[in-house]
């Protein structure tokens, strides 16, 4: 059987911004797998994380790769030695990297380029190591697996990556993602201690998720509804003190409530009770909140850039990220239409499965290896 080893430490539930978009995508790729490429046999190289691999093996390492700067070590030192004892016949690096000294047969997976398309908003070692990491790794790779027909544009044009070279392969949703009972979602809002009627952002507290002007569109907005109020879900991630000076500035501190970490057990609940989901993201390379909000049946609004009217389709309202005065219109819009808007989302939710995304990710690995023939 052909054999693949996937590097997947950036696999781990810690509650940071780490845990988020990307642990997700991994985490319910990998499952799918097997079923989705029965010909081949896996090897899964994790650091703290528990990954549910049906069939295949499990090398652990015994550093802290839940760091960057362990995990970075691990991938460009460590790796390659464990490459060369495993001998597999493809590599999967799951996460923009690749080991630069392995020369082996590749596939490296691109979640969004952002990192270029807006470096001011990423602190400098990060910014870099990603920059020169991704570009080296998706010009050596022979498939490079974008999660967005917008990331695999962003990446042909970019990084100069041959469009032939690139698939897609768009995340699935979870089916606890669903509308729930009036009674349950009641029930939460009481143990949570939320408003009765509030506008809901989930996500990393982060500069590209242009959180500061939706912070001024809901001052806009709420001068109409004085019920309302605002929760901004979501670990902090990095450069985000000017939000926080963003409440006090505009005297919000009563009604706009920062309650943290979410795990992903309680995602439907936080999705359910909200009267609108806002997610003004000015880069994506797909944007599951969105996804996850539509099959929840909330009214949507988010950006009309980057991947997000993939995510949105025809089911959300959708504002230029950056407009103030358009997203505060586009939430009164959802407000009014509350569960008409709602309805519209879980049919286009449902075109999204894991199973297609780990079908996806097996025809990579065929072409690939076709490659070398």
């Amino acid at each position: 059987m052909p054999h693949v080893a996937l590097n997947a430490h950036l696999l781990f539930g810690r509650a940071s911004y780490r845990s988020a978009g990307i642990h997700q995508y991994i985490a319910n790729l990998l499952p799918h797998l097997p079923a989705a490429a029965p010909e081949f046999d896996f090897t899964v190289f994790v650091g703290a994380g528990e990954p549910n691999l049906p069939r295949g093996q499990v090398q652990r390492s015994r550093l802290p790769t839940q760091r960057p700067a362990w995990r970075i070590l691990w991938e460009q030192a460590v790796q390659p030695l464990a490459l060369w004892r495993a001998r597999p016949d493809l590599i999967h690096g799951l996460a923009f990297a690749l080991p630069l000294a392995y020369a082996g047969p590749a596939v490296v997976t691109v979640y969004d380029l952002s990192f270029l398309v807006m470096p001011e908003k990423f602190p400098p070692a990060q910014r870099l190591y990603l920059r020169t990491i991704t570009g080296l790794s998706c010009r050596r790779a022979r498939r490079v697996i974008a999660i967005s027909e917008s990331t695999r544009a962003d990446v042909a044009r970019r990084l100069g990556v041959d469009p032939a070279r690139i698939d897609v392969a768009c995340p699935g949703l979870q089916p606890h993602f669903r509308p729930l009972p009036a009674v349950e979602v009641e029930a939460f809002r009481a143990r949570a201690g939320l408003p009765a009627r509030f506008i809901l952002y989930l996500g990393t507290l982060e500069p590209r998720k242009n959180l500061v002007t939706l912070l001024q569109a809901f001052a806009r907005l709420r001068s109409g509804a004085p019920d309302l109020h605002l929760v901004i879900a979501g670990a902090r991630g990095w450069l985000y003190a000017e939000l926080f000076r963003q409440v006090q500035a505009l005297d919000l501190a009563a009604v706009v409530h920062f309650p943290g970490f979410v795990p992903a057990e309680d995602l439907p609940l936080w999705y359910n009770a909200a009267a609108v989901f806002a997610y003004p993201s000015s880069f994506e390379g797909f944007g599951m909140p969105v996804l996850e909000a539509l099959a929840c049946g909330r009214p949507v609004v988010t950006s009309n850039v980057s991947s997000l009217p993939e995510a949105a389709g025809e089911a959300a309202l959708l504002a230029p990220p950056s407009n103030a005065a358009a997203l505060a219109d586009a939430m009164r819009q959802a407000l009014a239409e509350g569960p008409d808007r709602g309805a519209r989302g879980p049919g286009h939710a449902a075109r999204f499965t894991w199973a297609a995304t780990a079908a996806q990710t097996a025809a990579a690995y065929r072409q690939a290896l076709a490659a070398g023939r």
